[in-house]
């Protein structure tokens, strides 16, 4: 028996997320069928992260176990030749048995992309979210500061969350825009259900003038989730990186 690594890159746009479902087709349910297929065995794979519908990701974790022969690194090219384009596996390895993809995990980063024009791009329709009237960049790169460092972050956490405490640290927060486009790139040692999209959500509004920069760290104090921003579309988040 061994233990089975995989970095996954995926377009979620035609997936119901992640985590399997029984009415819906998700990105975990075609993975497991590709490998059962390629290994002869019923495998069983455990994610990182549940990303919601529409999310995307270019550094997905995921490890499974197979008595397979096939070498760990060939794993990749063997499974991308079976898979729907819009799934690739980045990297395949054997790790301990005792690695676990979700528990193992240390911190993440995540982006968001924000298509600033006056119209929207067909290119990017499921790729970033349209937002027609102008952001103010810098109000937006001003209010990062805020949310940098250890808080209680009840005001960005969706209902929902069962997540036993809403205290999380973000290491690292930037935004920029290049033509029509703003990247909003984050890191942490964790975050709460639509965190990382009511962030962007937030910082939309700081953007275009509902909220000042200052008013930021108002929200993060009181944690009421109704002074923060709407939780952004799924479609402009991508799941970057894992650490372990």
């Amino acid at each position: 028996m061994r233990n089975i690594k995989l970095t996954i890159e995926y377009d979620g746009t035609n997936y119901h997320g992640w985590q399997i479902q029984s009415n819906a087709v998700s990105v975990q349910e075609v993975l497991e069928q590709a490998i059962s297929k390629l290994t002869a065995e019923e495998i069983s794979l455990t994610g990182c992260s549940r990303t919601d519908v529409g999310v995307h990701a270019l550094g997905q974790v995921a490890n499974f176990f197979t008595d397979s022969r096939i070498p760990p690194d060939r794993f990749s090219y063997a499974l991308n030749r079976i898979l729907p384009e819009d799934i690739v596996i980045k990297h395949s390895e054997e790790v301990c048995m005792d690695f676990h993809s979700r528990y193992w995990c240390k911190g993440k980063t995540y982006k968001y992309l924000i298509y600033n024009a006056a119209f929207p791009s067909a290119l990017q329709r499921n790729r970033a979210y349209h937002v027609s009237h102008a952001l103010d960049v810098e109000a937006m790169q001003q209010a990062c500061a805020h949310i940098v460092g250890k808080h209680d972050f009840s005001a960005f956490r969706a209902s929902g969350s069962d997540a036993k405490t809403s205290e999380r640290t973000v290491y690292r927060l930037e935004l920029c825009k290049r033509d029509e486009l703003i990247e909003m790139q984050i890191s942490g040692d964790g975050f709460l259900y639509n965190m990382v999209r009511i962030i962007a959500g937030t910082l939309i509004e700081v953007g275009t003038g509902k909220l000042r920069p200052d008013d930021i760290a108002v929200i993060i104090g009181e944690g009421d989730r109704r002074k923060a921003g709407r939780t952004a579309p799924a479609h402009g988040l991508y799941l970057v990186e894992v650490f372990y």
